[in-house]
C-alpha cells in the first residue's frame, strides 16, 4: 500500500526558505515518478516540480531557478527546497507519484498517489 506523508510547511517572509519533505512508502515501481502539486484557494492543483527515477526533472517556469527537488538514495523521501519564496507561493503543497510516464503528463489526474498535504505561507 503507497504511503505519502509530508512535512515541512509554515510561514515565511517573502524572500525566505523552507524545505519540504515526503516520506514514501509502499511498491517503488509505483512511485518511479514523484512530484510536487500545489493548490492556492480558488485555484486549480497545479504541478510544481518533478523527478523519475531516471533522474528527470521538470519545474514549472514560475519556479524555475527559485525550487530544487531532490530524492535521498533509496528513494525513499522527496524533498522541495523552496528559496526565495514569494506570496504567490503560498498555497498547499501535495506531494504525489506514480509509475515513471506520470512524469511526462502534468495533471493531477496522472497521478494515483497523494500525501494529505502540508501548508506554505509567504506573508510579511
Amino acid at each position: 500500500q503507497m504511503r505519502l506523508v509530508e512535512s515541512g510547511g509554515g510561514s515565511v517572509q517573502p524572500g525566505g526558505s523552507l524545505r519540504l519533505s515526503c516520506a514514501a512508502s509502499g511498491d517503488i515501481y509505483s512511485r518511479r515518478c514523484m512530484a510536487w502539486f500545489r493548490q492556492a484557494p480558488g485555484k486549480e492543483r497545479e504541478r510544481v516540480t518533478s523527478i523519475n527515477s531516471e533522474g528527470r526533472k521538470t519545474y514549472a517556469r514560475s519556479v524555475m531557478g527559485r525550487f530544487t527537488i531532490s530524492q535521498d538514495n533509496a528513494g525513499n523521501t522527496l524533498y522541495l527546497q523552496m528559496d526565495s519564496l514569494k506570496p504567490e507561493d503560498t498555497a498547499m503543497y501535495y506531494c504525489a507519484a506514480d509509475g515513471i510516464n506520470a512524469c511526462y503528463l502534468d495533471s493531477p489526474s496522472s497521478y494515483r498517489y497523494w500525501g494529505q498535504g502540508t501548508q506554505v505561507t509567504v506573508s510579511s
